[in-house]
């Protein structure tokens, strides 16, 4: 959520960097000021009236004990009371709907970002060179099946499209990933949190991905007054909305977490040939990075968060690039966005991999994270931000396409060995281990 103070202090420069981000916000940010005077004036006649309720009821006892008649000041009373309800009754429906045009506005967009989307993003820097092959390489799907590492078949019958198995060395291969991400982050002092799957509403709003979003949720429950839990689409939905409602030390900060979660997307992936298999799905695992900092530690956090993500894919011996994406690229909730995007022979280029994002206090003001300054006493908004440390159903794929030989067997990243009892190649004989 924005600061109404930002608002009203510049409305055209919020509504420029919106209009960066691809959003006219024009009529919403009109119409924000509107209810906000509204409310204020509301607040201000209500108010009066009850301090001119509490002056007429203290001249009561005194009306009466000079024997005076108190009839009309008694109907003076229930005029007042009969007003005053009428106007908290319009307060409430004043600041419902203030609260859903706030909720409605994405987050501005940092300043040094380019305007507009994909076209737009910038690449920073690129790590390693793409492998050159000197035999016909084949492609993750074809890899993947031949040495029994994923079940595409059976996952589309016991789920539907957009869903597999892992088997035998695939699963080990997987799950060494899953541990090298998990072993990395300890080392680097991040608390694990292992959160519920299936989430209450609140934390959607939190972090930003409703109201626009809220269809986009595999829902639990079924009609819409019953939507109550929704499966998570990612572990930040959870971890930014730990501290909702809280008041934080300012010696708590920064808090650094981790989370291990499957993540459940309603997207059914893009039909283009060279993104079948693992590339899109409904289900994926992932690692998710959070971290609460003070605003004037945020932008330090981000440039960590950057060099994990970066450091955990050198580790694998990947070609990347890092990213820095334009406004209309970035997500709704966030300000900034770098990807680290990986190379997949097959598929002609780069996919994502991590995504570490600043929100910023845009989700803190929404769950109302705060702490407290000791110099001062006063509490301000903490700032969250997040990065992907990693996500799996790409980085297999990279795995087997940059490291598949001749023979149709693949090198295993040494990072990956220990993990995996000392395996070093994968072939065809080890199906089914």
């Amino acid at each position: 959520m924005l600061d109404i103070k930002v608002i009203k202090e510049n409305p055209q420069e919020v509504i420029d960097r919106l209009a960066a981000k691809g959003k006219d916000a024009k009529e919403e940010v009109a119409e924000i000021l509107r209810l906000d005077g509204e409310r204020r004036a509301l607040i201000l006649e209500t108010d009066n009236l009850k301090a001119e309720q509490n002056r007429v009821s203290k001249e009561i006892p005194k009306m009466k004990k000079a024997g005076e008649d108190t009839a009309p000041v008694m109907a003076e009373m229930k005029r007042l009371s009969e007003q005053i309800k009428e106007n908290d009754d319009k307060i409430r429906v004043v600041e419902a709907d203030f609260r859903q045009v706030m909720l409605s506005l994405p987050n501005l967009p940092d300043k040094d970002l380019a305007p507009g989307g994909k076209e737009n993003n910038q690449e920073l820097r690129q790590f390693g060179t793409p492998h050159v092959f000197d035999f016909e390489p084949k492609n993750h799907v074809d890899l993947c099946t031949d040495l029994g590492l994923i079940d595409y078949d059976r996952g589309t019958k016991l789920s539907g499209s957009g869903f597999w198995i892992y088997r035998g060395m695939g699963a080990r291969l997987e799950w060494a990933l899953l541990n090298y991400f998990v072993e990395t982050h300890l080392n680097d002092g991040y608390e694990m949190v292992l959160v519920p799957h299936m989430l209450g509403a609140a934390t959607g709003t939190v972090s930003g991905q409703f109201p626009k979003f809220k269809d986009e949720v595999y829902w639990i429950d079924d009609g819409e007054e019953e939507r109550s839990h929704f499966m998570l689409p990612t572990a930040e939905t959870a971890l930014v909305s730990l501290h909702m409602n809280e008041i934080l030390r300012e010696d708590e900060l920064p808090k650094k977490y981790f989370s291990y979660t499957p993540c459940f997307r309603k997207e059914a992936g893009s039909h283009r040939a060279d993104e079948r298999g693992m590339v899109r799905g409904h289900q994926f695992n992932k690692v998710e990075m959070v971290q609460y900092t003070l605003p004037e530690k945020s932008d330090e956090a981000f440039e960590e968060l950057v060099g994990k993500a970066e450091a955990l894919v050198k580790g694998l011996g990947f070609h990347f690039r890092t990213v820095k994406l334009a406004a209309e690229d970035c997500s709704a909730s966030m300000a900034r966005t770098y990807d680290i995007e990986i190379h997949i022979p097959s598929m002609n280029g780069y996919k994502e991999v991590s995504s570490v994002s600043n929100a910023r206090d845009y989700q803190a003001r929404r769950g109302a994270v705060r702490f407290r300054r000791e110099a001062t006493g006063k509490t301000e908004f903490v700032h969250t931000l997040n990065g992907s440390g990693l996500a799996t159903s790409r980085i297999l794929p990279a795995i087997v396409e940059q490291n598949q030989q001749k023979d149709g067997s693949v090198v295993v990243p040494e990072v990956l060995r220990k993990y995996l009892g000392g395996i070093e190649v994968i072939t065809k004989d080890m199906k089914n281990r």
